[in-house]
């Protein structure tokens, strides 16, 4: 009987630390996902309509890899091209996490 209750024990435990992990989401992927990804692509390559229509390149253009995060910064704050400004609705701080995180995409 014990066996059995200390394999349930062990299951259950490692059922919960799946689960939390898979869930782990940083804040910078969260702001991404909630507020650039419907442009920019879940995984930072935006559709061919949007890249097009809106010109916006892919994480991994060689133009976009040269910016700074600075620079990135300052186009989500203030906008660029066809991009409208968050700044209102992001905080500073947010707006540095979301670039973070899209400078991490391949």
């Amino acid at each position: 009987m014990t066996m059995k209750i200390r394999s349930l024990a062990v299951l259950a435990a490692a059922v919960v630390l799946a689960g939390s992990m898979g869930f782990a989401q940083s804040a910078g992927e969260a702001v991404y996902k909630a507020n650039c990804q419907s442009c920019h692509g879940s995984t930072g390559t935006p559709s061919p309509g949007i890249a097009k229509m809106m010109g916006v390149k892919a994480a991994s253009d060689p133009d976009v890899k040269k910016l700074t995060a600075e620079q990135e910064f300052d186009s989500v704050k203030n906008g660029k091209g066809k991009m409208k400004p968050l700044s209102p609705k992001l905080t500073d701080a947010q707006i540095k996490d979301a670039v973070s995180y899209f400078r991490s995409l391949k």
